[in-house]
């Protein structure tokens, strides 16, 4: 009987360790795609990914809702619903940057986001540097959201932004 019962311990802990592996594998993943999305193409102006990809990538993990929490000018705004991460940081804000119909001037394709910071950005800012975005330390992502009338929950905490628009690429 003990044998059994250790038996079925051990097979209840090697599925849960399994799946707990798949699912840091998945979200290793997205970060990945994300990171490419986001790099330059040596000796260019463009993203070596498109971002679309990417947001889908992102709604079929359920981390992104299928639709936008909010759209204005060109920019989809995604609020996270399930934790995920990029270099270090909680990823709290996805916007991505795209035309759907003219509103006006100026549209920049892209990627942008908005992230809890957990450790040095350092790393951040040398991204940034590398792939033609724009870093800003200590956003005021609570201002940004409320001009956009998107509600949140955001909790109190150091938030930093970086940009990876066509824009960002023609500094």
């Amino acid at each position: 009987m003990m044998k059994k019962i250790l038996h079925c311990l051990l097979s209840g802990s090697l599925l849960l360790a399994m799946s707990s592996s798949s699912s840091l594998a998945a979200e290793s993943t997205l970060e990945s795609q994300l990171i490419n999305a986001l790099k330059i193409k040596q000796n260019t102006e463009l993203r070596q990914a498109k971002s679309r990809p990417v947001i889908q990538a992102y709604q079929q993990a359920g981390i992104l809702s299928k639709k936008p929490d909010q759209r204005a000018d060109y920019v989809d705004f995604y609020l996270l619903r399930k934790p995920a991460s990029f270099m270090g940081h909680t990823l709290v804000v996805l916007e991505e940057e795209y035309m759907d119909t003219y509103v006006g001037c100026c549209v920049s394709p892209g990627l942008g986001l908005v992230l809890q910071v957990e450790a040095d950005t350092r790393p951040l800012q040398d991204f940034a540097e590398k792939n033609a975005c724009t870093f800003k330390p200590h956003a005021d992502v609570f201002d940004t959201l409320k001009t956009y009338g998107i509600r949140h929950k955001l909790p109190k905490a150091d938030y930093a932004s970086l940009s990876c628009r066509e824009r960002d690429a023609q500094k």
